[in-house]
């Protein structure tokens, strides 16, 4: 997946917009982090994965997925664009903005999702 690609899935969630974490640039919603570009890298921070899911990922793609120390200890994974299948990262990110969306929002979200 390009940059590009990138961006437009993590923009298309209602509320997503550009922001810094931590001095960095990143993405929120409603000013809470929910995801970043690690240049260092080109890998995403992406949250909401578990202990046990983050080892089953990095073991069964680890091209793609992997950790450093800083995140030895988070419910976090990163995950490198350019192996990144998109409809895998949309899931990601889902999981992590139902966390920092309100109810309205997800209402609206899922509404939107379903056929009438």
């Amino acid at each position: 997946m390009t940059e590009t690609e990138m961006r437009a899935i993590i923009l298309a969630f209602p509320g997503a917009e550009e922001g810094t974490s931590y001095g960095y640039p990143s993405f929120k919603v409603r000013g809470k982090f929910f995801t970043r570009l690690r240049a260092e890298d080109a890998s995403l921070v992406l949250g909401e994965v578990g202990f046990d899911e983050r080892e089953m990922l990095m073991a069964a793609e680890p091209a793609t997925f992997h950790l450093t120390p800083h995140y030895q200890s988070s419910a976090m994974v990163l995950a490198r664009i350019e192996s990144l299948d998109p409809g895998s990262l949309h899931s990601f990110l889902e999981r992590r903005w139902r966390r920092l969306a309100t109810k309205t929002m997800a209402r609206a979200f899922d509404a939107a999702k379903s056929p009438d």
